[in-house]
C-alpha cells in the first residue's frame, strides 16, 4: 500500500509540473526557401509550334487532384500557358504570384491561365501553398516533361523553358515564345496579345 501511495505522490507531482515545451518557430517566408540556381543560359529549347496551328491538347494533373485537359477551354476561354522551369527558385516564385495579382486583367480578356512545371505534384502543391494559393491551375508535367517537350520547350536539363503561349477560344495558337529564363515575362507584352482577340 505504502508503495502505491508513492507511486500515485509520484504520478500527481508529474502532472503538476508544467510542461516546458520549445516555443514555436517563427513562419517561414517563402523568400526563405528559394532555391537560387544561379544564371542560366536563357534559352535552350527549340519551339515546335508557331501561331495558326492548332495547340497539341494535354491533360496533365493539378494541386486539386483533378486532370485538367487543355481542349475543356475551347470555346469558352482564351488560355495563356504559363510554363516555368522549377517551383522553389526566384523567377518562378515572383511571376506566378504576379499573375495572382494582376487577375482582373487576365479576366476582362477572358482568358484563363494555365502553370506548367515539371515539378511533380507534391511539390507544387506546397509551392502554392506557400504563395498563398493561386486562382488558376497549376499543372504537373512530371516526370519527363512530355508537354514542354511537345512545344518544343523542355531544356536539356529537363526542366521546361520560361515561355507563354496563347491560345484562343478555337484553340488556335495565336502567341508562342521563350523568353530570357532568368526574366519575368514582361505583363504588358501578354495584355497586347490578348487584346488581339478580342
Amino acid at each position: 500500500m505504502r508503495k502505491l501511495n508513492a507511486f500515485i505522490l509520484s504520478a500527481a507531482l508529474v502532472l503538476a509540473t508544467p510542461i516546458c515545451l520549445p516555443a514555436p518557430a517563427q513562419a517561414i517566408d517563402l523568400k526563405d526557401m528559394i532555391y537560387d540556381p544561379g544564371q542560366l543560359k536563357p534559352v535552350d529549347s527549340s519551339l515546335k509550334v508557331r501561331p495558326g496551328q492548332m495547340a497539341p491538347d494535354f491533360a496533365l494533373p493539378s494541386t486539386t487532384g483533378e486532370k485538367v485537359r487543355l481542349s475543356d477551354y475551347r470555346g469558352k476561354k482564351n488560355v495563356v500557358l504559363s510554363f516555368v522551369p522549377a517551383a522553389f527558385t526566384p523567377v518562378c516564385s515572383d511571376q506566378w504570384p504576379g499573375y495572382k495579382l494582376t487577375r482582373d486583367l487576365f479576366e476582362e480578356r477572358d482568358a484563363m491561365i494555365l502553370g506548367i512545371s515539371v515539378d511533380n505534384v507534391p511539390s507544387l502543391y506546397a509551392w502554392a501553398v506557400e504563395m498563398h494559393g493561386l486562382w488558376f491551375p497549376v499543372l504537373s508535367d512530371f516526370p519527363h516533361g512530355a508537354v514542354a517537350k511537345r512545344y518544343g520547350l523542355l531544356r536539356t536539363s529537363g526542366t521546361s523553358e520560361r515561355a507563354i503561349v496563347i491560345i484562343d477560344k478555337k484553340g488556335v495558337i495565336r502567341f508562342a515564345k521563350a523568353f530570357d529564363v532568368n526574366r519575368r515575362p514582361d505583363l504588358g507584352v501578354i495584355m497586347g496579345e490578348l487584346d488581339k482577340l478580342k
